[in-house]
């Protein structure tokens, strides 16, 4: 299973170092992206045993006078390979638009950068029985004249389930799921939202589910290592 691991805007230099220690010890056959901050990245090539890089976001710009944005030119001299876009948090306090959402998965794909294209509905949404309409614009805009779509990830993150504890029940996650399925059925899609070790394994009955995409826990070496042997 693929296992992206979103530190988000956490752990500084020091606490770093001890975190690529602890998570270089973890042994296990799912292919672990570790997703560092912009600062930590390079950090993260030095002793690079047991993960593959990616990065949180990048910019929708090739580059220029575009103060504060990462360049996916810049993300490839750093050797990563694969690159969050369009995760709620993003979508809602930086007020990312659809639009810069495509431009930063093209930016991404000309640089040989796997996109994890993260999509999901409000609470707000979920009630008003949206989720698979809001999904579909967001994936729909996301590929539209995009070329080799089939490698994009799409990780399904509902928004009402990031860091609250609460998921789901497995058969709206399925169901949600089947449907980014028959838009893109060769893409890999993972789950994110509230995924921890004790929850895991009733996760893993989702035969849909190419894996996680893991934000608190990814800073929990101890949770994490309990994860993932409660992925085998």
């Amino acid at each position: 299973m693929i296992i992206a691991l979103n530190n988000k805007s956490n752990l500084n230099k020091n606490e770093f170092t001890r975190y690529l220690l602890q998570l270089n010890k973890i042994d296990t056959n799912h292919k672990l992206i570790l997703c560092p901050t912009f600062l930590n990245i390079p950090r993260a090539n030095i002793d690079n045993k047991n993960y593959l890089l990616g990065a949180q976001n990048v910019s929708s710009n090739l580059s220029g006078a575009f103060t504060g944005e990462i360049s996916a030119e810049q993300l490839k001299e750093e050797n990563v390979k694969y690159c969050i876009v369009g995760h709620s948090e993003r979508r809602i306090l930086q007020k990312e638009t659809l639009q810069e959402i495509s431009s930063k998965i093209k930016n991404l794909q000309e640089q040989n950068i796997i996109p994890i294209l993260c999509v999901g509905e409000t609470k707000e949404e979920k009630e008003e029985n949206k989720t698979i309409a809001v999904i579909k614009e967001e994936i729909l805009s996301a590929i539209e004249n995009q070329t080799d779509i089939e490698k994009i990830i799409i990780a399904y993150e509902p928004i009402w389930a990031i860091g609250t504890g609460v998921i789901p029940k497995n058969e709206e996650i399925k169901k949600v799921i089947s449907e980014i399925k028959k838009i893109l059925p060769s893409n890999k899609v993972l789950y994110g939202g509230s995924c921890n070790e004790n929850n895991i394994k009733e996760l893993n009955n989702i035969t849909e589910i190419d894996g996680y995409l893991l934000g608190g826990i990814s800073l929990k070496i101890n949770n994490l290592q309990e994860l993932l042997l409660n992925c085998d």
